[in-house]
């Protein structure tokens, strides 16, 4: 049934009219509004997950020091995000910003801790990126070397990965969505695959629930397996990123949240299970042990077939390339977002005008990725042990205290705004989730030495980073309010609202939220 236009025009930024030098206006380049559906904000956040890489290179080491009852570790984080989501989704019905973690930590806790916030989610979403540059270099290696034998250089492998995702950065929206829509159907089709060769064997010794035993899940390494099963969670809340492209956000965002968190948490719990199933109860553990990076292709290998491992091999280098594209694109719009505050260089704020991509964010997050590439190279760092875990983890970390924060912004937004809300979407889940999250934040820093296999001091440097860069934050923003206080003032505020009224969830005007300063 056809619809009026003016009732389908997806929310979003409009083109900004400019003058030209002639005199006459025009449309400046903007993001293409309307471009992404359910699916697609999904599909970026799921694919920044890369679940082949988690289940098939971190799934054993849950395994052997958690023991059979470590699917229900990636279960209990699921239910722990999907709590965090209800506050932050429920936010996100309000919130209309592009800025997404800081805009909503400003709305709730003031522009300092929003500020610092902006500061750790580029911290954030570079770390996890950049660090994933040295994972395609040594997993590159390795299917080269499991297929034909022959040893490649890790850092051509990553420098080529670099310019690669540039180029996918710089395409339009929907050209990424598309993409890793593929991609992600690819690499989670062959844990399906294996998932059924066993299911049809019947595993090693039979099907078994032991896994979902008290008894096998409350043992001493559950912490270890919870800290690795947030770990593997890490950029699922980047969705209301995406809130300016999508369509009809107010339901778009909080559907794509619910699912990515819904299916990740399920997928990892049965693939995790299945793993289990394929070795045995009695066996698995020890299986671990003797090849945690083998596990899974010895599964495959036996449940399927040798080509299968093969196949295993080449969509896990496919699984990382999605991570970082999605990565990549998050870390943009969050650049393109800062520099229309004019927090950074104006620069970045410019959008192609055939793409609509953010595309000079774009290239200086390319850039900033050689650069500290190279600089590891010429260092003689590790690609994997240094490259990946040294920077992997602050980024990590860093999205994990972000989380925190936001759901400590939520309930303190809600008693300062009108609005229709319940109590359980507003107080009771983000309080719930608020707790949830310092308790996985604790454990993920007691077990640093699991992620990293660094020394003391290496760790405590990578862990005190976050709170670094936080406080630089803050201090950004007082040297804001002081020497431009028009940026300090307008940061993280509603785009194109009446700053004295804003419409709430059900579409009623209500006082526009004070930041606390």
């Amino acid at each position: 049934m056809p619809v009026p236009t003016s009732l389908t025009q997806p929310e979003g930024p409009s083109p900004v009219p400019v003058t030209s030098s002639t005199g006459q206006s025009h449309a400046a380049p903007a993001l293409r509004s309307g471009s992404l559906g359910t699916a697609d904000i999904a599909f970026f956040v799921v694919s920044a997950a890369a679940p082949l890489t988690v289940m098939a290179g971190v799934a054993p080491l849950a395994i052997l020091l958690g023991g059979i009852g470590a699917p229900v570790g990636y279960l209990l984080a699921g239910i722990t995000l999907a709590v965090f989501a209800v506050g932050f989704t429920t936010m996100s019905r309000h919130v209309r910003g592009g800025g997404a973690f800081y805009a909503y930590i400003t709305r709730g806790l003031g522009r300092g801790a929003g500020m610092g916030a902006a500061l750790l989610a580029l911290i954030g979403y570079n770390g996890m990126e950049i660090g994933v540059y040295g994972l395609l270099g040594t997993a590159t290696q390795d299917t080269v070397h499991a297929l034909t034998g022959a040893d490649i250089p890790w850092l051509p492998v990553s420098l080529a990965g670099l310019l690669l995702i540039g180029y996918g950065g710089y395409r339009s929206i929907d050209f990424g969505a598309k993409l890793l829509g593929v991609l992600l159907v690819a690499e989670t089709g062959i844990l399906v695959l294996l998932a059924g060769g066993v299911l049809v064997k019947g595993g090693a010794d039979g099907l078994s629930l032991a896994s979902f035993a008290p008894g096998n899940v409350f043992v001493p390494g559950l912490a270890v397996v919870l800290a690795f099963a947030f770990a593997a969670f890490t950029g699922f809340e980047s969705t209301v990123i995406y809130r300016r492209e999508a369509r009809d956000p107010a339901r778009t965002v909080p559907r794509a949240t619910y699912a990515a968190v819904g299916f990740l948490g399920l997928f990892y719990a049965f693939v995790v299970w299945i793993a289990i199933q394929a070795f045995g109860d009695a066996e698995v553990v020890a299986a671990a042990g003797a090849d945690p990076a083998g596990l899974f292709f010895a599964a495959i290998t036996t449940y399927v077939g040798a080509w299968a491992a093969d196949l295993m091999h080449i969509l896990i280098v496919t699984s990382v390339l999605a991570s970082l594209l999605a990565f990549h694109n998050a870390i943009n719009r969050y650049g393109l977002a800062l520099a229309e505050e004019g927090v950074l260089p104006k620069a970045l704020a410019r959008v192609h005008p055939r793409h609509g991509s953010p595309y000079v964010a774009g290239l200086a997050q390319t850039v900033l990725g050689a650069v500290v590439v190279l600089a590891f190279a010429l260092a003689g760092a590790d690609p994997y042990g240094q490259l990946l875990l040294w920077v992997n983890t602050p980024g990590m970390l860093g999205l994990m205290a972000l989380q925190l924060l936001a759901a400590l912004a939520v309930p303190l937004y809600f008693r300062r705004v009108r609005h229709r809300e319940g109590a359980l979407r507003t107080v009771v889940a983000p309080v719930v989730a608020a707790l949830l999250l310092a308790a996985a934040i604790a454990l993920v820093v007691a077990h640093l030495d699991q992620f990293t296999g660094a020394s003391p001091t290496v760790n405590t440097v990578l862990v005190a980073l976050v709170p670094a860069v936080f406080l630089t934050g803050l201090a950004l923003a007082q040297g804001l309010r002081r020497r431009r206080p028009e940026v300090y003032e307008r940061f993280a505020a509603e785009p194109d609202a009446d700053p004295a009224l804003e419409p709430d969830a059900h579409g009623v005007p209500e006082p526009a939220a004070r930041h606390a300063d």
